[in-house]
């Protein structure tokens, strides 16, 4: 038995590969093929673009796929939500779809934009937003390089976002936030059923999961004499308290523990100062929790 999964073609297509090679799955892509190789046998990869998936998905065609939550809701596809990866392209956050008109226009809220023009991607979406605030405007889809349409081709624009520098590059402001979003590993709901495609989904949960957890973090050994440990304690901060355990010579300790990666590089010095010796700084894959 195999599970068809869905990896999303284009922005996010290399973050997901290399969240996937951290969770322990070596995915190859090639220009030539659709279809990528994967070292785990039980699993069948397609490339298909993050707006489509949850489509197919529903349909079967695929058993589980990754996409934005925003296209599962743009679509109104009837998926199972198998949990929430928070990584995008730029950064492992959230992502915004706003509502952004040019910095000199007059609007101040959506409401302003009653019987005008908002060119979008997220069509659907951006209708019942609209919709929930009693304004009719007119959606336009938009092809692409929506940024530059205001204010000639369409008086405001729905368009998504993670730090807003491209909106502001191109001279617009941010009115609202429309809809926030993160990658979801969805599932179709008969797949979802069966038991044999629910566990092995879970366990690809769990790998993808941990991948994310260990993002930006290390791992730091040291060797410290006992009367020093206190001292070396006091300077470590942990995700947990730290693993500790007896070294084979007398009176010394070795000392296992989880830092920000940021922070390392401002924590060894005292550490030392602290006596800790054979400080050893290790990079992190996983962390299951």
């Amino acid at each position: 038995m195999k599970l068809k999964l869905g990896i999303p073609k284009g922005s996010l297509e290399n973050a997901t590969i290399d969240l996937f090679r951290r969770a322990g799955f070596n995915i190859t892509t090639s220009t030539r093929s659709y279809f990528p190789a994967v070292d785990d046998p039980e699993i069948e990869c397609m490339l298909i673009r993050a707006q489509e998936m949850a489509r197919y998905v529903e349909d079967g065609i695929l058993d589980a796929g990754l996409t934005g939550r925003d296209w599962v809701e743009e679509s109104a596809a009837q998926v199972v939500t198998v949990c929430d990866l928070i990584y995008a392209k730029q950064s492992f956050g959230k992502v915004r779809w706003v509502l952004a008109v040019p910095e000199a226009s007059p609007f101040q809220s959506v409401r302003d934009l009653q019987g005008k023009i908002i060119a979008t991607e997220l069509v659907e979406t951006t209708r019942r937003y609209l919709a929930r605030h009693g304004v009719e405007a007119k959606v336009e889809f938009s092809w692409g390089a929506t940024e530059v349409k205001p204010p000639v081709l369409a008086d405001a624009i729905v368009e998504v976002t993670e730090t807003g520098s491209s909106l502001r590059a191109n001279n617009l402001r941010i009115l609202e936030t429309v809809i926030e979003s993160n990658t979801q590993l969805i599932a179709n709901r008969d797949a979802w059923a069966g038991e044999w495609k629910q566990r092995k989904l879970a366990d690809i949960r769990m790998l993808l999961e941990g991948a994310i957890n260990a993002l930006g973090k290390v791992g730091l050994m040291l060797n410290v004499e006992r009367a020093n440990l206190e001292k070396v304690l006091s300077v470590l901060p942990a995700l947990k308290r730290p693993t500790i355990s007896s070294l084979s010579e007398d009176g010394w300790l070795a000392v296992n523990t989880i830092l920000d990666e940021s922070t390392v590089r401002l924590i060894i010095p005292r550490l030392k100062e602290a006596g800790a010796q054979g400080i050893v700084e290790y990079p992190l894959n996983k962390i299951v929790m």
